[in-house]
């Protein structure tokens, strides 16, 4: 019997979770839920679009809820109203406040006898898996994660919600000289203004004060404060022109000594380059949202994260497939 998915949130995340359902056999796209009027919604598979006013009435026909809104106000907020009712997965990727995130989600997921997946994408996700186990495997050693160059959404988005910006993209960009002292093991002590710099390239809304909103995005706490960042302003169409795609990627790496004396160096190094980064995003998602329905029907409960699933819980292959092909 397929897993019953939905969609809340139909922007670029949410349209890449259509696509990434798609491709799994053993899912079924049953709805899509949004705060515009739905007669105004045209979805890529002719799923049908509700209201969020209707979600509840729809418990019993959903299996698992993917929340694809943002993480600066959509998430704190959504994740734990919706816990109670269904498994939920999200992608709250403000780093920060993953552990005040998680408090809220676990108690409402408890009560709801649900399981909810936070924080769930490439990073935090992919490239929190892979930091645990470098940490694990060499255990003297410094960690490093580098992001970009590319679109950050989370970034994006809470531009746009800056008062007066029409329309925006922000880039993160890592510094080339820092990464390549962490590969040859050189293990500088980086603050996070030497690793990347950000790019943004703003539309604003006419008569809006542009200064203000330079201001507002060079001093926004979690987000842009500890970085060197650049502000364009560009025409609206400009942004459409040279800004349309959604890259990105980034590495992690550990390196780290072993022998008697600390005589050989080593380095762990995981990299993404990423053509469309929702649509990745949502892939991971996809095979989360796998994860918390089978956990769930075995009785378990809470918020959860992705150091908390069994590689096996993601993926469609039996354990004897994955022991032939994968091990």
């Amino acid at each position: 019997m397929s897993i019953r998915v939905a969609i809340l949130g139909y922007g670029n995340l949410g349209k890449g979770m259509e696509c990434a359902v798609k491709q799994n056999d053993d899912m079924e796209l049953v709805a899509v839920f949004t705060r515009r009027d739905p007669a105004t919604v045209k979805t890529l598979t002719d799923v049908k679009v509700y209201n969020v006013d209707q979600l509840l009435s729809m418990q019993d026909k959903i299996d698992v809820l993917v929340l694809c809104g943002g993480s600066a106000t959509d998430l704190p907020k959504q994740t734990a109203e919706y816990a109670k009712y269904f498994n939920v997965v999200d992608s709250f990727d403000t780093h920060a406040k993953i552990p005040e995130h998680f408090a809220q989600v676990d108690a409402a997921a408890k009560e709801g006898g649900r399981v909810a997946m936070i924080s769930v994408g490439w990073d935090p996700g992919m490239f929190s898996l892979n930091r645990l186990y470098a940490n694990a495997i060499l255990r003297d050693g410094s960690d490093y994660t580098f992001w970009g160059k590319g679109v950050s959404q989370g970034h994006s988005d809470a531009i746009r919600r800056i008062p007066g910006v029409k329309d925006a993209k922000q880039y993160t960009i890592p510094v080339e000289s820092a990464l390549e002292a962490v590969r040859n093991c050189e293990n500088p002590v980086l603050t996070t203004r030497q690793k990347h710099t950000r790019e943004c390239f703003v539309v604003a809304e006419e008569g809006a004060d542009k200064a203000q909103i330079e201001e507002q995005i060079k001093t926004m706490p979690n987000y842009f404060a500890d970085y060197d960042t650049t502000v364009h302003f560009i025409t609206e169409e400009e942004l459409q022109r040279d800004h349309a795609g959604i890259p990105h990627g980034g590495f992690v790496l550990r390196t780290g000594k072993t022998g008697l004396n600390g005589e050989h160096n080593h380095v762990i190094e995981y990299s993404l380059k990423l053509d469309s980064n929702p649509e990745f995003t949502s892939c991971v998602l996809t095979a989360y949202a796998r994860a918390a329905y089978r956990m769930n029907q075995e009785g378990q409960k809470g918020c959860k994260t992705v150091f908390d699933v069994a590689p096996a819980y993601l993926s469609t292959l039996t354990p004897e497939e994955m022991r032939s092909a994968l091990l």
